[in-house]
């Protein structure tokens, strides 16, 4: 009876982890400067959400997502944690804030992993100052979003979910 019991619990546990790898999409979201002030800073542009809050509603809407959620004002902590997630998690929502426009290595780090990158923006960047035009992350990510406000995030979730080749 312990034999069948425990192969019984062993196949239990292998049908699990199979049915897990087909729901579960592991989805990091990372967030540039100044980002941990939403909601604080200038709301007309931003928005009155926290992105706390904002990932809260996020997790609803996608329960078949697990998310993991950086945000960091120092470039190369960016650069660390893209090289961190980018060889194990299905995508990658990621808004660079204003290194969007500086920042060749965050460009050559979204490069060198194997996890796509969509490129995420509350603001739309073409509507603002010229400097704003130029991205060194654009032409490296899977797609860009710009303008839709916190939107944006979920648009980049549906389509990593939509285009999960796990399941």
């Amino acid at each position: 009876m312990k034999v069948l019991a425990l192969k019984l619990l062993q196949y239990t546990y292998k049908t699990f982890k199979v049915f897990y790898k087909v729901l579960i999409m592991k989805i990091a979201i990372i967030n540039g400067p100044n980002l941990n002030l939403l909601g604080k800073r200038e709301p007309e542009v931003y928005g009155s959400k926290s992105f706390d809050d904002y990932l809260q509603e996020l997790k609803q809407i996608f329960p078949t997502v697990e998310f993991h959620y950086y945000q960091s004002n120092v470039e190369g902590e960016l650069i660390n944690e893209l090289q961190s997630v980018g060889f194990s998690y299905d995508g990658i929502v990621f808004n660079p804030g204003g290194y969007t426009h500086t920042s060749v290595a965050l460009g050559d780090a979204i490069a060198a992993i194997k996890t796509k990158v969509i490129e995420v923006h509350i603001s739309n960047v073409h509507a603002r100052e010229d400097f704003r035009k130029l991205s060194h992350v654009s032409g490296k990510s899977a797609g860009s979003i710009f303008g839709l406000g916190l939107k944006g995030y979920e648009l980049a979730v549906k389509w990593f979910v939509d285009n999960n080749k796990t399941s």
